[in-house]
């Protein structure tokens, strides 16, 4: 496994921060492609905000988090070497920048929605704050074990679009259900539309994050 630093792109906080804000962005795309999104979720820059760029080279281009076999189930050999180097690098900018894991948002698009729920849920990781998940599924991976224990009311922000033909919206009940059932307070919402994030969910979820970061941390 290679141990470079992810390249990753940096918004920081307007003043001191008051947690930090995390978007993995989705299959083929790279570190700029969520980007925007800080704008619309902090525009106060209340939070340090981070894209980090998935470490892999893929058809059909650009960075990928995991090898696609079967949607729903990333590829082993390349989703644990993925999952331990994020892993490394979410810790050591957490470090760097003086902020616990408590004060951070995690979220994603499409395989980066995979992987937030892997890097939060994933057993013996750090919980943080809260997840945002837009258009994805929790994984399953033989060997990768989630922890869904006391998780009473943790906070879970999901948008799926009722159109989608990439990942369906199956997968987006799946996971609503799924962390209903172990007892996660779900703010769940689809939208007519395909393999895409809903603006007017993230006008939604704008008040949901600042209340994760911003309020004593439980």
């Amino acid at each position: 496994m290679s141990t470079e630093p992810l390249t990753h792109r940096l918004r920081p906080a307007a003043g001191d921060p008051q947690g930090a804000l995390i978007l993995l962005h989705g299959r083929g795309a790279d570190e700029n492609d969520l980007f925007p999104i800080f704008d619309i979720l902090d525009p106060n820059g209340r939070f340090v905000g981070a894209c980090p760029r998935g470490p892999l080279s893929l058809p059909p281009g650009g960075a990928h988090w995991y090898a696609v076999r079967e949607v729903g189930y990333p590829d082993p050999d390349t989703f644990f070497p993925t999952y331990e180097r994020v892993s490394t690098w979410l810790d050591g900018f957490l470090a760097e920048q003086g902020l616990a894991h408590e004060r951070t948002v995690v979220g994603g698009f499409s395989q980066g929605a995979v992987m937030s729920y892997a890097l939060s849920l994933g057993k013996g990781r750090p919980r943080p704050a809260g997840i945002m998940a837009f258009s994805g599924f929790i994984p399953e991976v033989p060997g990768f074990e989630l922890d869904l224990d006391n998780i009473q009311g943790y906070p879970v922000a999901i948008g799926h679009g009722t159109y989608d033909p990439v990942i369906t919206v199956d997968f987006g009940r799946h996971a609503k259900n799924t962390l209903e059932k172990s007892g996660a307070e779900v703010l769940y919402q689809e939208s007519p539309m395909a393999h895409t994030i809903d603006p007017a969910f993230l006008n939604g979820v704008r008040p949901w994050l600042t209340a994760r970061l911003t309020g004593p941390v439980s």
